[in-house]
């Protein structure tokens, strides 16, 4: 059946073509080497975690998508048909947006506010990273979580730090992998329910987290939305295990020595340039969800 609802810009196929082939081009460079390593049975400490924490396939993320705006030219795009979200309109192909989100909108009105109480909501720049520190405190060097790589600190003196520092992390995600020794340390104990009032926009973990919210409103964002957010989180990916009390030098990854005023200055200074370049990406998915839950 052909679709008549929205009238929407056409994009034709020589265009269109040409960016979905530079979106793959663009996160292969990501997912090629995840994928080799995988292979070879070899594990990174520091990147697998985009793939394997966000559980986003690397199939699905080199998968082009135009949004909601757009219709696709051309005999080419009826390949987009076999996707259930597509259906062809008077001159293309397009996404069925009032089908697609018959069942999506409890939750892109829940993301909607989330993402617009952190960009109202002050951010906070004082929590130097702790949180890496707190997922190790009191283990076993077999509980260790990445145990084939050394720490820079024994366990003794990682406690001593742990517990003579203010611990202040507002990120469920984060803080649900503290030690159990190390949550009562915690200013706060967040909860899964609690997420919409304390995530703020200082916190690594939830700029990593603008990810997570593009790609779980696919195929709604542009992909190449999603792939700006992956860039933006690989980069705070690797200040958070740098910042971590892993020793990680030997895979070009020196330490930001948190434990020192120096250490926790160059994290802050990190914390808001990321901060800064996450800006953006939150505001234009907050306004894609408002176009979203506005339209007819």
């Amino acid at each position: 059946m052909v679709s008549t609802t929205l009238s929407r810009p056409l994009l034709p196929e020589p265009e269109w073509l040409q960016r979905q082939a530079a979106h793959e081009a663009r996160v292969r460079q990501w997912t090629d080497p995840y994928q080799e390593r995988i292979r070879r049975g070899e594990k990174h400490p520091v990147h697998d975690f985009l793939f394997t924490y966000y559980s986003f396939r690397p199939a699905w993320l080199r998968r082009w998508h135009p949004g909601p705006d757009l219709v696709l030219a051309g005999e080419a795009a009826r390949a987009f048909l076999r996707y259930p979200d597509y259906r062809e309109m008077e001159n293309g192909v397009g996404l069925d947006v009032t089908a697609a989100l018959e069942s999506r909108r409890p939750f892109v009105i829940w993301l909607r506010d989330l993402l617009g109480a952190m960009q109202t909501r002050p951010a906070f720049f004082g929590c130097h990273g702790l949180h890496e520190w707190a997922m190790v405190h009191r283990q076993t060097p077999e509980e260790l979580r990445h145990n084939a790589w050394p720490l820079r600190f024994g366990p003794e003196d990682i406690a001593r730090i742990v517990e003579g520092s203010a611990i202040c992390c507002t990120h469920f995600d984060a803080f649900r992998f503290f030690t159990a020794p190390a949550q009562p340390l915690n200013r706060v104990q967040p909860t899964r329910a609690d997420v919409p009032l304390l995530e703020q926009r200082g916190c690594l973990h939830a700029t990593m987290d603008l990810y997570k919210w593009s790609f779980k409103l696919a195929p709604f964002t542009p992909s190449e939305w999603i792939a700006d957010a992956f860039e933006l989180a690989w980069a705070v990916r690797e200040v958070d295990m740098r910042a971590s009390p892993y020793d990680l030098a030997a895979l070009g990854y020196p330490a930001i020595a948190i434990e020192t005023p120096a250490g926790r200055a160059e994290y802050e200074s990190k914390q808001r340039e990321f901060a800064r370049r996450a800006e953006p990406l939150r505001a234009r998915l907050i306004g894609l969800c408002d176009r979203l839950l506005t339209r007819e």
